[in-house]
């Protein structure tokens, strides 16, 4: 299927968001009987300028690898939603 922006296939993904959303809130990241997700531990762990090195260095990943998972747009959200969490340290 092809999309004329990324803005549209972003709103396609929010509509099919269910519980286990693979992009913002994969259940493989919650699995801890304290209910930290993993990201705020990382967080926890680093000074700011770390963490946003992190976050940097994951949208890269995202974005490298896009092509090659079969799952292009879902990487390619998680690099958005990377980008954003980075935007949001500032």
């Amino acid at each position: 299927m092809k999309y004329e922006t990324f803005e549209k296939l972003r709103e396609e993904n929010i509509k099919s968001l269910n519980e286990n959303d693979m992009v913002n809130n994969p259940t493989h990241y919650n699995h801890n009987k304290h209910g930290v997700e993993c990201i705020e531990a990382i967080q926890a762990s680093m000074s700011d300028e770390e963490f946003r090195g992190y976050l940097k260095g994951n949208t890269i990943k995202y974005l490298w690898r896009y092509g090659y998972k079969g799952k292009p747009e879902q990487d390619l959200l998680k690099a958005q939603w990377y980008l954003n969490k980075l935007l949001d340290t500032f």
